[in-house]
């Protein structure tokens, strides 16, 4: 059994922990709620956007933009990963990434052939580990979604899918249900279809200027680009939210083993004062 010296420095290093957990648990639950408040405002943009490309996506029938063409076959993917660029966030990441994993196996087990972007330090990291092919990737995103920082990336897949390098675009990020769940998502992107796309509640007539593909083009894009923004948003709220979790729970389990290496303190303190009082005691009868 360890002495009561080093129990007493486990009980100062654990306290030490618990004092940098409950900090951390603290600047999360800060950070959460502000992240929250900026993927809640980017909601009703994406929405109308969805609203305006679906409407536009209908009332053109004569012109068909390639992102709502469905393809025939599939022999090449493309497939966007998000993910924290730190850890410490609970199962966030580990969740995502297997979803990630499993889908991968299943696609390459039909023989197909994947290109692969990265958001994210950990998403980068693993597919890196993984031996994937990627072909763009954006790290050290802050606490604050960019589009100028995405831009590049997400463009690099949408002229991939516009060149034929892949035949569809799958979005894999963790979506926000609320403080205390969060759900790992795999959606397809392209082609635009079903309730990713939706569909007009009335029928709409629209005069082009310049033209109905220039418009098209540009909107769908748009488009592609807020569904992204919008998942990466949602990631960092579930980042912070999970964080805030995780280093509460860290802490509360600091002040369980606290407690319990303050009892066993205790009891090998007692022994000790119990057998120096006994060893006063024999010496005494002896003399």
């Amino acid at each position: 059994m360890a002495g009561t010296k080093e129990i007493r420095m486990k009980i100062r290093s654990v306290q030490n922990t618990r004092k940098i957990t409950k900090a951390m648990e603290m600047v999360a639950a800060s950070k959460m709620r502000r992240a929250q408040e900026r993927m809640r405002a980017a909601r009703p943009y994406a929405e109308k956007i969805r609203n305006v490309a679906a409407h536009i996506s209908h009332a053109n029938p004569e012109y068909r933009h390639p992102f709502l063409v469905m393809r025939d076959t599939v022999k090449r993917m493309g497939i966007i990963v998000i993910s924290t660029d730190k850890g410490l966030c609970g199962g966030l990441n580990t969740n995502v990434l297997r979803l990630a994993l499993n889908s991968i196996r299943e696609w390459e087990g039909r023989g197909e052939k994947l290109e692969v972007c990265c958001i994210g330090n950990k998403a980068l990291g693993f597919m890196q580990r993984l031996g994937a092919n990627i072909i763009s990737q954006v790290t050290q995103l802050g606490d604050r979604p960019q589009m100028e920082k995405l831009i590049g990336a997400i463009k690099i897949m949408l002229d991939g899918y516009s060149e034929d390098r892949f035949d569809r675009l799958t979005l894999f990020y963790t979506r926000f249900i609320n403080t205390m769940r969060q759900e790992p998502v795999c959606e397809q992107l392209l082609p635009l279809a079903g309730e990713r796309l939706g569909a007009p509640e009335g029928s709409w007539d629209y005069i082009y200027e310049p033209e109905a593909q220039a418009v098209l083009d540009h909107v769908l894009t748009r488009y592609i680009e807020t569904i992204i923004f919008q998942a990466v948003a949602e990631n960092m709220a579930s980042e912070q939210s999970a964080r805030m979790v995780a280093m509460k729970a860290a802490s509360d389990n600091a002040g369980s083993v606290i407690d319990e290496l303050t009892l066993i303190y205790n009891k090998n303190r007692q022994a000790a004062i119990t057998k120096e009082i006994a060893e006063i005691v024999g010496g005494a009868a002896a003399v």
